[in-house]
């Protein structure tokens, strides 16, 4: 299973913060707590942060629901005797840190200290878990049933998602009354803990190499065309998402294999965990079956004679140490499932030596192994080109020194090479016989802009197709690491890494418009990861003063996505094009992000037109 952060019995900073603040009740003088007849629900309290944290409480009464004995090792732990308040949750966690010594349907009283835990640490934005820390256990009896579960259905989790976080406290909501009919993360939150079920529900995210996968109680909110679950807004969160993991061990059962569109069938049922990769999580005490619905991997159409098509796919910081499976899966893929497009821009090409930090920044031997498995798939003999990077200096996994590149299929296109591009002199836009032309092809765009500091550096091309020039710029944006998630204690969440992309792609933008001002009908194409979504701050950049189209947006909403995250489909691979290109078909073809077995986590995209 997936290994955990530490636990600390500290009292979270955040949570300090509030307390200091006066947002939460305090523990001294709890009247449960001086009459020794402290409950669960007085443990969970009637907000996020349990208003005895920090305090000892003895002889806890409950009966065990779920034992987890990896990871993050405890129980969980339910009182029959509810209090009548929807918003105290009756079961906690247990951290005992070593395998517990107690089993599903004993009757157990806990001492110990209660604490929250923040997954991540409160840099995360998380929301804190309630937990009994450093326990005294006694068994009472054992074999007793357990507590009901709740169902968690499409009519129990209401339509808003969060409540507005508090002004005073930071956009916190940590110190706000939980309303669990109101709002789907209180309804989340005053179950945390507790024993709770879903029925068959549809799979909206891939099961995973960590024994996960996600479902939905809601099928008809926002639904894609596969059997997903869209997030096309910033209001989109889709609350009927959650996830599932196994409490059994994996050499005792294996995790089954699901693709989105699946149903997880029969019941599943357990405790209602938080985790910090995806927040409130179904641990499966008792998990229902995989019933296949035979999704099946995309094609797109092949490109006619006077079309050009160019694609832009991440292959996942591919480089020679990668198992020639991964070459020829990929290889098939670019042949089979995008019928070989005129141009590929590629991200995530790692140099030669792979991830080894050993000075290498060439990617030639990569991309000949690549275009050799094209070429047994059946498919054209690409030629490429790119620029080397500066090592180190484009992030990415260290050592393996990322970049774009393209392929083309010279016998449709050809490239237009102009000398004086390197990893540190960016190309430029003059005017050649009427025409816009780039100084350096290929050539980075402004690679000294602090906007690509420890980035990627845009690559653009000039390429001609049956006497037009094309000029093509590949791009993989800054990653959205260090944003808030959506369960984050704080709403709305902060999404700190907008702040780059927009930057990056305000560059990229007075770049295409610069070709724009020499040729005002231009061909111009921007295309690849750009990790945000087609209705974000970073594409409004992009698309700045009508220079670029979102391609994507002439596909119907149930089709807009290109990965998959936490169970929402959702785009982070775009092409734009420039006004010139009038009339163009896009396809977004879905051949990895929805499956369990994936050769890369994003889905390729194909832009079609005639120059």
């Amino acid at each position: 299973m997936a290994s955990f952060p530490p636990r600390t019995a500290a009292v979270p900073a955040v949570v300090a913060a509030a307390l200091a603040a006066g947002l939460l009740a305090g523990a001294p003088g709890s009247a449960a707590d001086a009459a020794g007849t402290v409950r669960i629900h007085d443990v969970q309290g009637s907000t996020r942060i349990s208003p005895l944290v920090g305090r000892h409480v003895a002889d806890v009464p409950g009966v065990v629901t779920g034992v987890r004995t990896y990871g993050s090792r405890g129980f969980w732990f339910q009182d029959p005797e509810a209090d009548g308040d929807a918003a105290t949750s009756e079961g906690v966690f247990v951290f005992t840190g070593s395998r517990p010594a107690v089993s599903v349907g004993d009757a157990v009283r806990v001492s110990g200290t209660v604490t929250e835990y923040v997954p991540g640490g409160p840099g995360s934005g998380n929301q804190s878990l309630t937990q009994i820390s450093k326990p005294a256990v006694t068994v009472v009896s054992s074999g007793n049933p357990l507590p009901a579960p709740v169902t968690v259905t499409a009519g129990s989790v209401p339509d808003a998602y969060a409540p507005g976080g508090d002004p005073a406290a930071e956009g916190s909501i940590n110190g706000l009354a939980l309303r669990p009919s109101s709002y789907a993360l209180d309804y989340y939150e005053s179950l945390e803990g507790a024993n709770v079920r879903v029925g068959a529900s549809r799979v909206v995210g891939p099961s995973t190499e960590h024994a996960e996968l996600w479902v939905t109680v809601e099928p008809c909110r926002n639904p894609t065309r596969r059997g997903g679950t869209l997030y096309g807004s910033y209001g989109s969160q889709n609350p009927g998402r959650l996830k599932v993991r196994s409490l059994v061990p994996l050499a005792e059962q294996p995790f089954p294999a699901a693709n989105v569109g699946d149903v997880l069938t029969g019941t599943t049922e357990g405790p209602l965990d938080f985790d910090q990769y995806g927040g409130y999580t179904l641990a499966a005490r008792t998990l229902g079956t995989v019933e296949g619905r035979g999704l099946q991997r995309e094609r797109t159409r092949p490109q006619r004679r006077g079309e050009l098509a160019v694609a832009t796919y991440n292959v996942e910081n591919l480089d020679p140490t990668d198992p020639q499976e991964k070459f020829d899966a990929l290889a098939g893929a670019v042949v089979e499932n995008l019928a070989s497009p005129d141009i590929v821009a590629l991200e995530e090409i790692q140099d030669d030596s792979g991830a080894r930090d050993d000075g290498t920044v060439t990617a030639g031997q990569t991309l000949e192994k690549f275009t050799d498995a094209i070429v047994a798939a059946g498919g054209p003999a690409y030629a490429w080109r790119s620029v080397d990077p500066e090592d180190g200096g484009d992030g990415g996994e260290p050592g393996g020194n990322i970049r774009q590149v393209f392929l083309f299929n010279p016998e449709r296109v050809s490239f237009t090479d102009r000398a004086g591009g390197d990893a540190t002199t960016p190309t430029g836009v003059v005017e050649e016989r009427g025409e816009a032309a780039l100084t350096a092809s290929p050539g980075r765009i402004a690679p000294a802009d602090a906007a690509w500091e420890n980035s990627r550096k845009p690559l653009a091309g000039e390429f001609v197709f049956r006497g037009r020039t094309v000029i093509v710029v590949a791009n993989h944006f800054g990653s959205k690491g260090g944003d808030e998630p959506l369960v984050s204690h704080r709403q709305p969440p902060n999404r700190s890494s907008e702040v780059k992309r927009v930057q990056q792609a305000k560059v990229v933008n007075a770049f295409v418009k610069d070709v724009l001002a020499v040729q005002r009908n231009a061909d111009v194409v921007v295309l690849g990861d750009i990790n945000d979504f087609e209705f974000s701050a970073t594409t409004r950049a992009l698309t700045d003063g009508g220079a670029l189209r979102a391609a994507v947006t002439s596909l119907p909403r149930s089709e807009r996505y290109s990965y998959v995250f936490q169970g929402n489909s959702q785009v982070l691979d775009q092409i734009l094009t420039s006004p010139g290109i009038r009339r163009f078909t896009y396809d977004s073809v879905h051949i990895n992000a929805e499956f369990a077995d994936q050769v890369s986590d994003h889905d390729p995209q194909v832009l079609r037109f005639r120059p």
